[in-house]
């Protein structure tokens, strides 16, 4: 490790230990004699790291400016290597959002004071300059755009609906209206003599409208503390957030109804029409493989028999109805469809989320199967996010359990998206319904 990032090591470890005193006194407890002057002392210090810093960051500036390259005057050695020099420490992509981060956390919210310590520590330009020129909103602190969109193309991977080809589109002043085609123009043929025939276009618009998403991130004040110093600490924070909004992106564009402030998802978008009851496969025979294939059928000639343009068609199912299909086998021992093992089915991508719930139905033993032809699905999106932070907030584990950040030394990190989510063709979704399979 460099020099400079040593010493900005230590004085992120001086500054971690005065917060965490200061918090204490800020709870009414008293402080020691030895514990001012320690205060005292790692103020000093921090003061003497900073200046340490800008000398070793000019001294490294200067010697970078005035390198020579050296001349081997017999040319270069057949076979070696050619000399670089020592790359860069490797930038995160959406590291920014998370060192944007953490210098608010440790300026207690203040962006002014936030963009000092950004600059001071070497979070980059990008960063210091973002939250000097940024101005807090309502909710928290907005993201700048280049920033949010960093972290929103991190989306792709982890969310099923926009790894599967849905498109993306800014929301103008919070609304997005595309226009579709519900009827087709009247087209034949005409003798010399006939008049042409009338031409009866039918328009229908999709009209998408900002929602907010809300996302709750707790993130361990350790690895905060070290926010900027290693990329696999940025990286870490980063996966954090991308993966919390990524899972609750997907439960709203795949089952929310579109009630209240929700958007509305594939399952409440599809036509009645359009939903099949799938088969209850008992016993495992030839004719049980047909009539599994048939409904699987039913649900691509949904979309073939309505015209689907089927440009980026894929399925989604919960990890329960995948590993049925991945294992079953025929009455020869040959697995049914051994395309899954490359996430494929009948030629089709597969999705596979857990926002997709085993649990519906009257018995509590159901999950739906979607098909669908995610190049004609829209999310309408704002191109900014906005961050805010609470070290005292408490919330609900994945056991439903209430717990405090405060006494887990966490802080809970609130990220705020605005988006929303429809089909141009509604015939372009299909759904099964009460899927057993598996259970």
């Amino acid at each position: 490790m460099s020099v400079v990032l040593e010493l900005k090591k230590r004085r992120a470890e001086l500054s971690a230990a005065v917060n965490q005193l200061a918090a204490l006194e800020a709870t009414g407890a008293a402080l020691n004699a030895e514990q001012v002057a320690s205060i005292d002392a790692m103020q000093k210090e921090f003061d003497d790291i900073g200046a340490k810093i800008a000398r070793a960051e000019a001294a490294e500036r200067m010697t970078a400016a005035t390198a020579q390259p050296v001349d081997n005057p017999q040319g270069p050695r057949a076979g070696a290597a050619p000399i670089h020099a020592t790359p860069a420490a490797p930038t995160v992509k959406g590291g920014g959002m998370a060192r944007m981060a953490a210098a608010l956390i440790e300026a207690q919210g203040n962006y002014r004071e936030a963009a000092n310590i950004a600059d001071e520590r070497g979070y980059g330009q990008e960063v210091a300059a973002a939250l000097n020129t940024g101005s807090p909103s309502a909710g928290g602190v907005l993201v700048p755009a280049n920033m949010a969109r960093e972290v929103i193309e991190l989306l792709r991977p982890k969310t099923v609906v926009r790894k599967l080809g849905a498109r993306s589109l800014p929301l103008n002043n919070g609304n997005l209206t595309i226009p579709r085609l519900r009827g087709g123009a009247t087209v034949g043929y005409i003798g010399s003599d006939s008049d042409a025939p009338v031409t009866g276009v039918k328009f229908d618009d999709l009209k998408l409208s900002s929602k907010k998403m809300s996302a709750l991130v707790p993130i361990s004040n350790d690895l905060l503390s070290n926010a900027g110093i290693s990329p696999n600490v940025d990286q870490l924070i980063v996966d954090d957030l991308t993966s919390s909004v990524g899972a609750r992106e997907d439960k709203a564009f795949l089952r929310d109804d579109g009630s209240g402030n929700l958007p509305k998802g594939l399952r409440h978008w599809a036509l009645a029409n359009s939903v099949f009851t799938a088969p209850e496969l008992n016993a495992i025979d030839a004719a049980a493989l047909q009539v599994l294939e048939n409904f699987l059928n039913k649900l691509i000639l949904s979309l073939e028999g309505a015209d689907a343009n089927m440009v980026s068609p894929g399925w989604v199912m919960s990890p329960r109805t995948f590993r049925f299909l991945e294992g079953l086998k025929d009455m020869k021992g040959s697995k049914v469809y051994p395309e899954l093992a490359n996430r494929t089915l009948k030629g089709y991508p597969v999705g596979v989320t857990t926002q997709i719930p085993n649990n519906l139905g009257k018995d509590g033993d159901e999950s739906e199967l979607y098909f669908a032809d995610f190049g004609d699905c829209f999310i309408g999106e704002d191109q900014s996010l906005v961050i805010d932070f609470s070290k005292e907030a408490t919330y609900k584990d994945t056991d439903g359990q209430m717990v405090s950040a405060f006494q887990r030394d966490q802080t809970l990190i609130r990220v705020i998206a605005k988006h929303d989510f429809g089909p141009r063709h509604q015939e372009s979704i299909a759904v099964g319904v009460g899927i057993k399979w598996g259970k």
